[in-house]
């Protein structure tokens, strides 16, 4: 295993010393990125066939606070311990998840399964962020996350109708079973190596009993804000009150300042949880609105989300490429401007309802240039968390980077369906007319906390608390 001190940075990714780790590693973001994408498509048939309904979006809602948990506990071990135990610890935790969900015999037997799936899976994260942290220089860390970012899009292109296609010749459950066995193949090739990677200079942290707690409260704020929309008259009080837990018990997750976006390492943490925030809201509605505003058929309307998987990967290939020749701040900051053309096209499209032809063209391009702006800015915020960690806090940075994602889509996808819900009541046209410029503000935001996301590399002198 070759560390980031001793190969000149003159050797690429795929070069001897690094090949092994950057295939087992991007092996890993892609199976866990099937699996999300798996799940998505054959949720329908597993609720019908458990008659589990009513418990249908907890099963995503487990999955995403478990997440949680997962980032929080594995940080803090890689820290201490380096990535290779936590790595094979949250792998396990993940083959068990996918075992439980193929022999699950009732819903709720499968929602405790997504539980595991979750807690694994932000585990595997956040641990691979450090593996790159301590094996890669960092002239080859853009390139090792445009490969992690493209790793996303063969899951994105095929993923569905692959999952689609066992589920109906095979069953759903051998949907997880495949799943499980590639991740077993890949961790056995990988984890070897990674095993043998030392933690960095050790580091003075919080308590980890405390950043538990914080977590479990953030982790219930999520499943219970999540829940809002089924909670009848008091849906919006149910999500205040939800919000302000999360506020209270993220705050020890993230770097100091993170909630007001101060320059450097908070800003980069929240300008991370902004950019998913106002794409992942976004996206949620863009098939809806274009095939039941416009009526285009449905894979038509699902087609702008695979041009944007295709942008992003170009997006992050393209910054990969160019390396330290792009400034970070350069790139998260044309990235967040690209993102918000992208989301203002569509709440343009919704407010001026123009014909089925213009309203799709318009909106697959935005989404174009949204995708690219991802493919952009989101590999650089990962890079300068790992830039501008202290030594030795590598791990807890990657998990408050992780855990602003989860939390700032999450969050924001929640709150946006709550107003898509009111606004949908009074007409087809307000619910996307209201909803989409609430999105295109989260991308305003976004971009104004970028122009705060300093070049920062080498900082150390942020602590995440």
């Amino acid at each position: 295993m070759t560390s980031s001190t001793t190969t000149a940075p003159s050797a690429g990714i795929l070069s001897r010393p690094y090949l092994v780790t950057t295939l087992g590693t991007t092996a890993l973001v892609f199976l866990t990125a099937f699996e999300s994408l798996a799940v998505t498509t054959v949720m329908p048939v597993v609720s019908a066939d458990l008659g589990g309904r009513g418990e249908y979006a907890t099963a995503f809602a487990a999955t995403l606070a478990a997440s949680v948990l997962g980032m929080v506990v594995a940080g803090g071990w890689a820290d201490r311990r380096g990535p290779g135990r936590p790595l094979l610890a949250a792998i396990a935790v993940f083959a068990a998840g996918l075992l439980a969900a193929a022999l699950a015999p009732t819903m709720g037997f499968f929602v405790a399964a997504r539980f595991l799936q979750g807690l694994g899976a932000g585990g595997i994260n956040v641990t691979l962020y450090v593996v790159v942290a301590l094996v890669f220089p960092p002239a080859l860390r853009p390139a090792v996350f445009g490969a992690f970012a493209s790793a996303w899009v063969l899951p994105s292109l095929v993923g569905p109708f692959l999952a689609a296609l066992v589920a109906q010749a095979l069953g759903w459950p051998w949907v997880f079973s495949g799943v499980l066995l590639l991740v077993l193949l890949a961790s056995a090739a990988v984890l070897p190596a990674l095993l043998r990677v030392p933690p960095s200079a050790a580091a003075a942290g919080p308590s980890p009993r405390r950043r538990f707690v914080a977590a479990a409260g953030v982790a219930g704020a999520v499943v219970v804000l999540s829940s809002a929309g089924s909670a009848g008259p008091w849906r919006w009080v149910a999500a205040a009150a939800a919000l302000a837990v999360l506020v209270v018990a993220v705050r020890p997750l993230l770097p100091p300042g993170s909630l007001t976006a101060q320059p450097g390492l908070p800003a980069t943490v929240a300008l991370r949880g902004l950019l998913a925030a106002a794409f992942f809201s976004t996206e949620v509605y863009l098939p809806l609105m274009l095939h039941e505003r416009f009526g285009l058929e449905l894979w038509l309307a699902g087609a702008t989300l695979t041009a944007a998987a295709v942008a992003w990967a170009s997006g992050a290939a393209v910054q990969g490429r160019l390396g330290h020749r792009l400034p970070h701040a350069r790139a998260v900051r044309t990235g967040s401007a690209l993102l918000l053309t992208g989301v203002a096209a569509q709440a343009v499209v919704a407010a001026v309802s123009p014909g089925a032809v213009v309203a799709g063209t318009a909106c697959a391009l935005g989404w174009f240039v949204a995708g690219a702006g991802m493919g952009l800015a989101y590999p650089r915020t990962t890079v300068l968390v790992l830039e501008q960690s202290p030594a030795g806090t590598e791990g807890a940075g990657s998990a408050a980077l992780t855990i602003s994602d989860a939390t700032g889509g999450g969050t924001a996808t929640a709150l946006t369906g709550l107003a898509f819900g009111a606004l949908g009541a009074v007409s087809a046209w307000a619910g996307f007319a209201g909803t989409l410029p609430l999105c295109a503000g989260l991308a305003v935001l976004a971009l104004l906390t970028a122009r705060r996301v300093s070049q920062g590399t080498h900082r150390r002198d942020t602590a995440v608390s």
